[in-house]
């Protein structure tokens, strides 16, 4: 495609700008680690909330989930459970005021108030490091993969996807390792209004050029119906049949198994709490308890309507438009060039460079914030602790300029061995983040389990889902949940069982000052015995409900806009409806008992 000389003004005004606010931001992160990586704990609830929406906002999963709207139709909503989306609520609800009431600078030191500082309490900050670390590399190279065959579509030059993904890399790591975090927030909230302009802009678009009637007679009986039974159902034959072939590769056809699989993996990953990764940053870079828990109610808030709003906009216009080149096409059709297609076909100039800007916007978004979070894991909690105890906090900040281009090097490396966004995004989400899910679900929530058992039970996770892909490459991520369940849960039990507790002061304080429920019985006798004024304020019932209706109300933040795009007024206007009875309960349930520590 040869862009307009007007988008690429607005592209070229864009980038120029992001970089230069970056720039100039970073004086503020030069003054230590806390400045850097958690912007002195100064940053408004509010544009932490927006800041984390836009890094979720990202170009490769929307380039995802306009390939799973378009294969899946109104089913394709229940496929983000995957990562889970659902986590936010968890969140929202009570984890990151539980995570937040720590006050420490990242989540490798966070162990240190719940395993004190022995030997074991080494290993489990080794192993959280060396997980942040191989997450980080992972994000990384699910963002290159995105970026480059994004760019392949538009830019006019004679260069690989590669060559593309690499040249924006270099003009965003400059930007974000020089920032830090307050660049990162700044950029991204600038970033997250652009996106959603464009974003709403393909949804009318959308919605004046398409009708319902013409998408019916674009797609299979049962596209556009939101529930499901055992089996999809969903036949493309005779409209476009390489879209079965898309179903049988990505292992949908028993699409109600898969989605019970994705909500037990979802539950029980949302309860361990954010991975080492930029959620749990911002968690740690609010001012309160109260302000971490709006700060995820945000975001899912903000991000899903527009988002949504593009994904079934790009959908509907491929749909309808582009179908019958598809079908042309056969077997030799990328799913997940379709957002780029259909913004190169069917979006007008002007609004094409702002959607281009509104989408290189979302990649720096989750590129900027995986970086920012890696870099503190090793300069704070590996090369401070271990070699330079005594080292200036200018020191610091540069060690970490130097890692987090270390880190982009390698990310990079992973990316040109991968052919798809898909094949790194299941790794990541279902078998990276399902070792993790055993160990970390047991340190919240039982008062015996120990600091070896967290070591051993993430090292059994860490190196199934390292060794999946080579051992059982046939075998889908999210179906090998279980075994990596079972080794982490494995692990985990020997450990903690085969080694004496952690002693009843460290456990005393860590329950006095996080208040989790679960199995603390013990504990939890023995600090109100010490303390008699001491008020045990943690809500398991109310706390599960909120999560349940959290759900509910999360996922009508994702249909309403799809319903809005399609036409399905009915349908749309039910949503409505759901949607301001969750909100209601979840204001008196939930935000009205909020407190501030």
């Amino acid at each position: 495609m040869n862009l307009s000389w007007i988008d690429i003004v607005i592209i070229v005004l864009y980038l120029g700008g992001v970089l230069a606010l970056g720039l100039y931001i970073s004086k503020k992160a030069s003054k230590d680690l806390n400045s850097y990586f958690l912007a002195g704990k100064r940053i408004p609830w509010w544009a932490l909330g927006v800041s984390n929406a836009s890094g979720m906002f990202d170009i490769a999963g929307t380039m995802w989930l306009v390939s799973m709207c378009f294969v899946y139709g109104l089913k394709g909503a229940w496929l983000p459970w995957i990562w889970p989306i659902f986590n936010q609520i968890f969140l929202m609800v009570y984890l990151s005021i539980w995570l937040r009431r720590s006050n420490v600078l990242t989540g490798a030191e966070w162990l240190k108030t719940r395993f004190g500082a022995g030997k074991g309490a080494e290993l489990c900050h080794l192993i959280v490091v060396i997980f942040a670390i191989v997450s980080a590399i992972g994000f990384i190279a699910y963002a290159f993969k995105g970026i480059g065959k994004f760019a392949d579509i538009f830019f006019p030059w004679d260069l690989s996807p590669d060559m593309y993904a690499f040249i924006i890399f270099s003009i965003t790591t400059l930007y974000v390792v020089k920032g830090g975090m307050y660049s990162v927030v700044f950029t991204e909230v600038l970033q997250f209004v652009i996106m959603t302009i464009a974003a709403v802009a393909v949804g009318v678009i959308a919605i004046y050029t398409v009708s319902p009637g013409q998408i019916e007679a674009a797609t299979p009986e049962g596209w556009g119906d939101l529930f499901f039974g055992w089996h999809l159902d969903l036949d493309w034959t005779g409209v476009i049949d390489s879209v079965n072939s898309k179903i049988q590769s990505d292992g949908m056809e028993l699409f109600g198994l898969m989605i019970m699989m994705m909500l037990f993996k979802g539950v029980l990953s949302s309860m361990a709490g954010p991975v080492p990764n930029y959620d749990m940053q911002r968690i740690l870079a609010t001012k309160t308890p109260k302000d971490a828990a709006k700060m995820s109610g945000l975001v899912s808030l903000v991000m899903f309507i527009p988002r949504y709003m593009m994904v079934a906009g790009l959908t509907v216009l491929a749909l309808v438009y582009m179908g019958p080149d598809i079908q042309a096409k056969g077997e030799h059709f990328d799913f997940e060039q379709i957002l780029p297609y259909a913004i190169n076909n069917f979006v007008p100039v002007g609004l094409t460079g702002l959607l281009i800007a509104g989408l290189l916007a979302a990649f720096m978004s989750t590129f900027a914030a995986s970086v920012n979070a890696a870099p503190v894991y090793i300069v704070n909690d590996i090369y401070k602790r271990y070699f330079k105890p005594d080292a200036q906090n200018q020191t610091l900040v540069r060690a970490s300029y130097l890692v987090s281009f270390v880190l982009v090097a390698v990310g990079i490396g992973l990316g040109l061995m991968l052919d798809s966004i898909n094949d790194i995004m299941q790794w990541i989400f279902a078998a990276l983040f399902g070792g993790y899910a055993a160990a970390n679900l047991l340190k919240w929530h039982w008062w015996r389990f120990n600091a070896y058992g967290y070591f051993w039970g993430m090292l059994a996770g860490l190196i199934g889902s390292l060794f999946l892909p080579l051992v059982f490459p046939d075998v889908h991520p999210l179906m090998a949940f279980p075994l990596l369940l079972l080794a982490g849960l494995l692990g985990s039990i020997v450990g903690t069982l085969a080694t004496p507790p952690e002693t009843d002061e460290i456990l005393c304080q860590f329950y006095r000052q996080v208040r989790p429920w679960g199995f603390w019985g013990p504990i939890r006798a023995k600090v109100m015995q010490l303390d008699a004024e001491f008020i045990d304020d943690s809500h398991f019932s109310r706390d599960s409900i909120n999560v349940v209706i959290g759900t509910i109300w999360q996922l009508t933040l994702v249909v309403l806009p799809i319903y809005l795009v399609v036409q399905q007024w009915w349908s749309m206007l039910l949503t409505l409806a759901v949607m301001l009875l969750t909100s209601w309960f979840l204001k008196k349930n939930w935000f009205d008992k909020l407190k501030e520590s």
